[in-house]
């Protein structure tokens, strides 16, 4: 299959806080409890049984893809391997004016790595990138479409064109409690040589079907094996409630002033006082 710039569309099947505390809010909050009544209108075809129980959010996939396809995982358990290579503190660095810490002391790091879960690449692909990345033909053994493309005119004066814009086939489904969405972005801090995925923002409590990925082939031009469970997307889900916040934008008030440049010091005098101190449990 051959993806270009022209190509058809979809050939595949079809009381404020801190901001701390906010993104702990959209982010780590545990979802809540299944047992309120779900809107069915807002999800066909869900069994009201299946609202009792205890809170999750719902991967799904077809009876015969259990254990062919790449399931998907919690984030942190998908820790790049030179993450885990890498030490706390740089020996080899370190001195009476550097306390050589890595980003493996990095909690907002850390906690961006392992938000939410991580969806794979369904099977392996194989990407030929060629003219600069104006063509791209996709390639796979797989029984299902894993890559389609789309048309250019949808991405008209994107930065990246003339790269053509294509997507990737997902074959999960993913459920959510009401009034809970996803963003769907590429893993975070976990760049990727080859592909861009466009990131986007789902209602999963209401759209019970696969979403797919586009991306752009952004590697250099050769022959690319994309392997069966290469993380692909970062799945955060979070309320939607919690984005419609009222925005406060002025001057900090003196007292604001001095709890700024009291954590300031708390943050130098001590390693790890903002894990230890402001960050919220996870």
């Amino acid at each position: 299959m051959t993806i270009e710039t022209p190509g058809s569309v979809d050939q595949g099947r079809r009381d404020r806080r801190p901001w701390s505390r906010l993104l702990a809010a959209l982010f780590t909050r545990p979802l809540p409890g299944r047992d309120r009544a779900r809107d069915p209108g807002r999800d066909p075809g869900r069994d009201p049984g299946h609202d009792a129980g205890p809170a999750t959010i719902d991967f799904l996939c077809r009876p015969e893809d259990a254990g062919v396809i790449a399931p998907p995982l919690p984030a942190r358990q998908v820790m790049p391997a030179w993450f885990k290579r890498l030490a706390a503190v740089d020996a080899e660095v370190l001195s009476p004016t550097n306390n050589a810490l890595t980003v493996k002391r990095c909690m907002p790091f850390i906690d961006a790595l392992t938000a939410g879960f991580i969806l794979p690449l369904a099977a392996e692909v194989r990407l030929s990138i060629a003219d600069g990345g104006k063509r791209v033909d996709a390639g796979w053994d797989f029984d299902r479409v894993m890559v389609s493309n789309h048309n250019a005119h949808q991405v008209a004066g994107h930065p990246l064109a003339p790269r053509p814009p294509s997507k990737f086939h997902n074959y999960w489904t993913i459920r959510t409690p009401p009034g809970w969405s996803c963003l769907f972005v590429a893993p975070l801090n976990r760049p990727n040589p080859v592909v861009e995925i466009v990131a986007g923002v789902v209602d999963t409590d209401s759209y019970a079907s696969p979403v797919n990925f586009p991306f752009f082939a952004t590697g250099p031009d050769g022959l690319h094996v994309l392997e069966r469970g290469m993380p692909l997307v970062q799945v955060i889900p979070f309320r939607r409630d919690c984005l419609s916040l009222a925005a406060d934008v002025r001057a900090e008030t003196p007292a604001e002033a001095a709890t700024r440049d009291r954590i300031l010091r708390c943050t130098r005098a001590a390693t790890g006082w903002y894990r230890t101190q402001a960050r919220e449990a996870r």
